[in-house]
């Protein structure tokens, strides 16, 4: 699809405000089960990572991502090892509490040709009305958005934005709908598709 990564490191009980990071940009989380398709990568004496956004193409691939709490990979099937490191692709659920992510359920392996994530309908349907110049600077002013340092995962929200179908596609780990409404109000309705890594599981 073409989306450039920000970072090269992919109702009920959730929570009604989210804090704000660089920009005022929200971050929610939810106390309530959600899932999504990840790589888990850990590298030995480290812990477990998930990783939502893009993955370098090495061997052994390299991520960034939240730390994952209660993570066995004796319950975690096709796996890969190599050079220290364990990983796997994976739909994942659990908690994602804004800066780390608790499994609840076994995972499940996924395939790459047979993709667990969920896509936003809006960026294959009717395009949007706005010029690819106009969203290029909304992509360039989204800079502001992403923290200087990356000290740990609790002020990530952003995992990288592209200009697509008339969009500004935004990939974020985890929108309750405020990040959709934020963006909403920066730049206008139909400006963005803000893509969430996470949803709610059933």
């Amino acid at each position: 699809m073409g989306i450039t990564a920000g970072l090269l490191v992919m109702g009920g009980c959730t929570a009604s405000t989210a804090p704000s990071g660089p920009g005022g940009l929200p971050q929610p989380s939810s106390t309530e089960e959600l899932t999504g398709q990840a790589v888990v990568l850990e590298k030995d004496g480290e812990e477990p990572k998930v990783c939502f956004g893009l993955i370098e193409a090495s061997l052994p691939p390299q991520c960034g991502g939240p730390a994952v709490t209660g993570w066995d990979w004796a319950t975690a099937k096709e796996s890969e090892s190599a050079a220290g490191v364990t990983w796997g692709i994976y739909a994942v659920t659990g908690i994602y509490d804004g800066g780390g992510f608790t499994v609840t359920q076994p995972p499940i392996p996924v395939s790459r040709d047979d993709p667990y994530a969920r896509q936003d309908p809006r960026v294959d349907g009717e395009a949007g009305t706005s010029s690819a110049a106009e969203l290029e600077r909304y992509q360039e002013e989204m800079a502001s958005y992403f923290p200087s340092g990356v000290p740990d995962w609790s002020e990530i929200t952003l995992l990288g934005s592209g200009v697509y179908n008339g969009y500004l596609v935004i990939d974020v780990i985890y929108d309750d709908g405020s990040v959709q409404r934020f963006f909403d109000e920066q730049w206008g309705e139909g400006t963005t598709i803000v893509q969430s890594a996470l949803w709610k599981a059933t």
